[in-house]
């Protein structure tokens, strides 16, 4: 393992991390209209959607990575995220709504959101790959690794995420700014890979390191300027984390954890 893929899965466990806290917040906020007893039942179902989801979306990476209009299609759907995210912060809209409805309206509305988030994971190990690295079993295996990695931090290690987004929730926006970085870097790619393939004699490729340099700055300086003023005091983001997480471990049948029943 070379110093390249260290830093390639560094970058996938950050972004990880903030995409799973969002998605643990979301999880919590749109069950809450059901009764308790439905909403163990409802987090038991989401959480097992969330694995097989993961899993149909690291074989769904092996496709995307071999043709070019996949990849066109993931520059774009990481692009609309961004422009999604920005467009509703900007609008009356704010957190995740809860649901309406049936049991099974919100657990699948639910699914549908964790499938959103599982091909987010996978779309953006494999953005960050190198062309070179695509065909090869070592960028395979960086593409799972970011989707299990996912799939763990939705469910144990999004706490420490979690409080951070509530402190902090300008580092939201660094986090899409660097999904909007990597989405033109993957539509680069895209561009140089049509010319391949039908000798439009076109060249554009960005570089390894304006692309990582891009990464930092955008980390760095968004790092900085989202940290200068907490929007809560950490005991205020401790106890919201807390209850967050309590819904999400009261979940039956944890897939994750082997518990029954919540116990």
């Amino acid at each position: 393992m070379n110093t390249e893929i260290i830093v390639i899965l560094a970058t996938l466990a950050v972004l990880e991390g903030l995409l799973s806290a969002d998605n643990a917040l979301v999880m919590a906020v749109m069950v809450r209209p059901l009764p308790a007893q439905q909403q163990q039942k409802a987090l038991t179902y989401v959480m097992w959607g969330a694995m097989i989801l993961r899993v149909a979306g690291v074989l769904l990476a092996t496709f995307i990575i071999k043709y070019w209009f996949l990849r066109a299609f993931g520059a774009l759907y990481l692009a609309y995220l961004v422009a999604a995210h920005f467009f509703k912060k900007g609008g009356d809209e704010g957190g995740p709504k809860e649901l309406t409805g049936s049991f099974w309206n919100v657990v699948v509305s639910l699914n549908l959101v964790n499938l959103a988030f599982s091909v987010d994971s996978i779309l953006a190990g494999v953005a960050l790959l190198k062309p070179e690295m695509r065909d090869t079993s070592t960028g395979f295996w960086i593409v799972v690794a970011g989707g299990l990695m996912g799939l763990v931090m939705v469910r144990f290690a999004s706490t420490f995420f979690l409080k951070l987004l509530d402190r902090f929730p300008a580092l939201d926006d660094v986090a899409y700014v660097l999904i909007g970085w990597i989405a033109i870097k993957l539509g680069i790619e895209t561009v140089e890979q049509v010319s391949e393939v039908y000798h439009l004699g076109w060249h554009v490729v960005m570089p390894a390191w304006l692309f990582w340099t891009g990464m930092g700055l955008i980390a760095g300086l968004g790092g900085v300027f989202a940290t200068r003023k907490a929007a809560r005091t950490e005991a205020q983001a401790e106890q919201d984390v807390r209850e967050i997480v309590e819904e999400l471990n009261q979940a039956a049948n944890d897939p994750l954890d082997g518990r029954v029943d919540g116990r």
